[in-house]
């Protein structure tokens, strides 16, 4: 029953049988095959259907508040139990920048404040955080921003920009950022993340076309792979590089300016619970005084 399960989370997150067969690579076919399965082992329908659409009904709500906590503890079978029954768990989504820079200051502050809550971090690219968000599998997110418009359900709060800058080997010795493009390989931030989208618009403007030699979705990665003398790369100046390496030169976009923007993402119903709440708070904080 765990497949039945988990493929009606991701009916109930993608809205139709066709999206949810997209996203966890079946046929709309075989979900709705799955879905009647899953009726029949429940002896009840979850579903009201109207010509080809079905919509969740209120028992069906139930089930995939039901289904979301049989999966979370079927990937959590085999370890060891680290929290008291009734403890509040608050599940965070974080991309890799934020974890590395201001998201540990703000746990501190807010385990002190709430000693009875446990809170797990979930890594990701900001592409998926925003889905498990939207999902309810992640209570908030930190991430950034994407390049559509968030559904009203969810709420986006922005907290920083982080500038765009080309990073060039000192001993390139490169002039300008279009020369330092059009001259070198070209490491490219990868295009499945906000950020890497933002990048690929940028260079589809240019007047001409880069050398690509390799695409990375790490930037740390990214840096090493310019401090090594691979090529040049664009990326954003986070937190987590206030300063680059030595034998690294950062030069400015002019005005091609570019900018990434992070900000908390989180469901509507969420901003009254008074643990999430406080949570929000401590992350926007940290995110002040870093």
């Amino acid at each position: 029953m765990i497949k039945e399960l988990k493929t009606l989370i991701a009916v109930a997150s993608e809205g139709t049988f066709a999206a949810a067969g997209a996203k966890i690579g079946l046929t709309q076919a075989a979900v709705s095959a799955q879905m009647q399965r899953l009726e029949h082992m429940l002896g009840m329908q979850v579903f009201d259907r109207v010509g080809r659409t079905a919509y969740l009904n209120q028992a069906g709500l139930h089930v995939l508040e039901q289904a979301k906590d049989i999966v979370d503890r079927c990937h959590s079978l085999g370890t060891t139990p680290i929290f008291k029954e009734g403890m509040k768990l608050i599940n965070i989504g974080a991309i890799t920048s934020i974890q590395r820079s201001i998201l540990p200051t703000a746990l501190a502050d807010f385990h002190q404040e709430y000693s009875s809550c446990r809170t797990r971090i979930f890594p990701g690219v900001s592409m998926a955080l925003l889905d498990r968000v939207d999902s309810g599998e992640l209570d908030l997110a930190v991430m950034i921003r994407p390049t559509f418009d968030i559904h009203p359900d969810v709420i986006w709060e922005p907290l920083i920009e982080e500038p765009f800058v080309l990073i060039v080997p000192k001993h390139f010795a490169v002039v300008d950022w279009q020369s330092g493009l059009s001259e070198h390989p070209f490491i490219r931030y990868d295009r499945s993340s906000f950020g890497g989208r933002q990048v690929d618009k940028l260079l589809q403007q240019l007047p001409f076309s880069v050398n690509e030699k390799c695409e990375v979705d790490e930037i740390d990665a990214i840096v090493k792979l310019v401090e090594l003398g691979v090529g040049v790369a664009i990326v954003p100046q986070t937190d987590a590089h206030p300063n680059w390496p030595a034998s690294i030169d950062a030069l400015t976009l002019g005005s091609h300016y570019l900018k990434r923007e992070i900000g908390l993402v989180y469901k509507q119903m969420a901003s009254v619970d008074p643990a999430i709440k406080s949570l929000i708070q401590a992350i926007t904080t940290a995110m002040t005084w870093r």
